[in-house]
């Protein structure tokens, strides 16, 4: 079955976007290689803002799968539009042929999806910065979760830390 991994970057104080949604803050480490880290996942579930604020930017290879109750299929024919039915959506995901799903982007999805048990793992890198504010990585109310620590780097020139943890259930 397809893991649904949670990738994403994080200030030290925890927020994965600044107060406007902002990302400008990440900073790139040439030792990071985003090709390897792309080829590991054949499928990609966005949230709304997530994939308006990605608008432009460089285009995600492979099943990109939107959740938004706002947007319509017919406006947006390259991408799989989900409005409801997440967990069904989701489960019916894990159980095609192919590579993990990565879960990119979007602090209110990633809730959702812990909360329902479908995050598998929570991956993530910790930019040496205090925003002070911002969009939270877990926004409250959340399901207290216990992980488990399965890998780590850090990256010395940038001073990004890499975590990754599994999630354990039961």
């Amino acid at each position: 079955m397809k893991r649904i991994r949670y990738l994403v970057a994080a200030s030290l104080d925890g927020y994965i976007a600044g107060p406007n949604g902002e990302f400008d803050w990440i900073v790139q480490d040439p030792e990071i290689d985003f090709g390897a880290m792309f080829a590991q996942f054949d499928t990609f579930l966005v949230g709304r803002k997530t994939f308006e604020a990605m608008a432009g930017g460089p285009e995600i290879q492979g099943k990109v799968v939107v959740f938004s109750r706002t947007l319509r299929p017919e406006d947006h024919p390259q991408v799989t539009i989900v409005a409801g039915n997440e967990r069904e959506a989701v489960e019916a995901l894990r159980q095609e042929p192919g590579k993990d799903i990565w879960l990119f982007g979007g602090g209110e999805l990633f809730r959702s999806l812990l909360d329902m048990g479908l995050v598998d793992t929570v991956e993530v890198a910790i930019i040496p910065i205090l925003l002070g504010g911002g969009i939270p990585l877990l926004r409250s109310p959340a399901p207290r979760t216990k992980l488990r620590l399965t890998g780590r780097r850090v990256y010395e020139d940038s001073g990004i830390v890499s975590l990754q943890y599994d999630v354990l259930r039961g």
